[in-house]
């Protein structure tokens, strides 16, 4: 566990970075906001990390409060973390730095990796109402807890049950919305975005 570290300025923003600023911890949080997740699945979905930095981040998160580490039941037996409430409360946090970051995206670079799953975020601030929306790209599926006060605010793979929406999209249409050059409503009325389902989600999104 590394030594914590602070700005020793009485200012909360500058506590806040004391405790998330290292690099690779809000990616960290970003994924574990789909629910627990063993280590080998935390490190294979933040590229670039390495195995020393990741244990070390997450040895500082369970320190500071925003994630705790368990043991599965059998037969899984494995460890997996999960975020806490107070690092559930970071989920706001990491969509306006989303939302502020969107125009610097550009077009994606050769050396970048891309997850599905990464999306799911910016996607869920997009979506308005409550309710389980499955979203399928080429690139895979996920799935996203619109309105969520707690518990996941998404997940990998598709929707765990029937889902109130499902949206079918490309990742050019992903990505120009993302970077809010598109709106969601907007591309679904253009056809670039089919949307079924019954839910309320689905209803809004064909009739706005």
């Amino acid at each position: 566990m590394s030594p914590r570290r602070s700005y020793d300025q009485y200012c909360s923003a500058a506590r806040a970075l004391d405790v998330v600023g290292d690099r690779w911890t809000l990616l960290i949080v970003r994924e574990l906001l789909s629910g627990p997740r063993r280590y080998t699945d935390l490190h294979a979905d933040l590229p670039g990390v390495s195995t020393d930095v990741l244990a070390s981040r997450l040895k500082d998160m369970e320190r500071d409060g925003l994630a705790t580490r368990r043991r599965l039941p059998p037969p899984g037996a494995a460890f997996v973390y999960e975020l806490t409430a107070r690092g559930r409360e970071l989920l706001p946090v990491l969509q306006a730095l989303g939302t502020w970051g969107g125009p610097e995206l550009g077009a994606r670079r050769p050396t970048d990796a891309v997850r599905a799953h990464w999306f799911a975020l910016p996607l869920l601030r997009a979506l308005e109402g409550e309710g389980l929306v499955e979203v399928r790209l080429e690139e895979g599926d996920f799935h996203v807890y619109a309105g969520a006060q707690d518990g996941p605010a998404y997940g990998e793979g598709p929707a765990p049950r029937e889902p109130d929406a499902r949206l079918v999209l490309d990742s050019d249409v992903c990505g120009a919305v993302v970077r809010g050059e598109l709106n969601l409503t907007d591309a679904v009325r253009d056809g670039r975005v089919e949307v079924t389902g019954d839910g309320a989600i689905a209803k809004a999104l064909r009739e706005a």
